[in-house]
């Protein structure tokens, strides 16, 4: 089986730890590296939390150190939601085989790149600022990325203000230089990760299984069912694990070409995500697949196959 070479970044939360476990559960990829970014949590966090769940189910990847904060502005981190330690306050070891890398993560990009020229999915489920980064210092990587699918923005609503997505949000100016940057791109806003929600009779199910990963899963997902619960969900939306279930299951979701632009002036629609799916007036170009639908069932049984199939 040929297997997609794929680079994760991740502002490593509740729902990136579930993402990466489906990750790396997949028989379809292969993960070349992963790198870290400030977002969910302060970046030490996000960091180290990766390394802690990667040592959670026995996985050994090199991991990278990206920005402290976003290209302007301090980070705005999602404590509420991903608890203090950006895990929902469980407490993981960090391993004892860790190696802590001094690349930065943008430069191990465009060397994972140059690689797997062509080839490379990069997918980013946190805020942009390394993938911006990487695209700025190494004006090539644009046409040595296959495919940048990401975790983010929205066609309709947002969740920290009323016009944006967090990622997008957190450093919009990121977000405009990839969306600009030519590469082929996959959207995966609210629009679908609303719809992707892992329940309490889900995660019971496979902290039930009694493998470290199903424990993990129903234990991290506590902090933030504390807040939607209370808004009326009925479970916790996987966003991050959207653009991973996409590479390899497509036929799961429904996707339309758009044009699709950020906001990055504006003061009630900062970080919005302005696409033209909806408008009579068209952008030049359709630059983003967006994402808008997901068939539910199939993409929880298929994740939940992903986790128990973990130490």
């Amino acid at each position: 089986m040929k297997k997609y070479p794929v680079w994760l970044d991740c502002d490593t939360g509740v729902d990136d730890a579930i993402a990466l476990m489906a990750l790396h559960a997949l028989e379809e990829v292969e993960l070349i590296g992963i790198s870290a970014v400030c977002g969910n949590a302060l970046l030490d966090d996000t960091f180290t939390n990766t390394h802690r769940v990667c040592g959670l189910i026995d996985a050994n990847y090199p991991i990278f150190r990206g920005a402290e904060k976003p290209l302007f502005g301090e980070p705005h981190v999602s404590t509420l939601f991903h608890g203090s330690n950006g895990l929902g306050d469980v407490q993981l070891p960090i391993p004892e085989s860790a190696v802590m890398h001094d690349t930065p993560a943008w430069e191990a990009l465009h060397e994972a790149a140059l690689v797997h020229p062509g080839e490379l999915r990069l997918i980013a489920i946190g805020p942009l600022t390394n993938v911006a980064i990487a695209l700025t210092k190494y004006p090539d990587l644009a046409s040595l990325l296959h495919t940048i699918l990401i975790m983010g923005g929205s066609a309709s609503v947002g969740n920290v203000t009323p016009a944006a997505e967090f990622n997008i949000y957190v450093d919009p100016h990121a977000a405009q230089i990839v969306f600009k940057s030519g590469v082929p791109i996959v959207m995966c806003g609210l629009d679908v990760t609303l719809k992707a929600v892992l329940t309490p009779e889900d995660w019971d199910e496979l902290a039930a299984i009694g493998s470290k990963a199903g424990r993990f899963t129903r234990n991290c997902l506590q902090q933030p069912w504390k807040m939607l619960s209370q808004m009326g969900f009925s479970g916790v939306p996987m966003h991050d694990s959207c653009p991973v279930l996409y590479l390899v299951h497509p036929e799961l979701f429904t996707a339309e070409e758009a044009g699709v632009y950020v906001e990055t002036h504006g003061t009630i629609t900062q970080g919005k995500t302005v696409t033209d799916l909806y408008s009579d007036k068209q952008f030049d170009k359709k630059n983003a697949t967006v994402v808008l639908d997901v068939e539910r069932d199939r993409f929880i049984a298929i994740l939940k196959d992903c986790i128990s199939r973990l130490p």
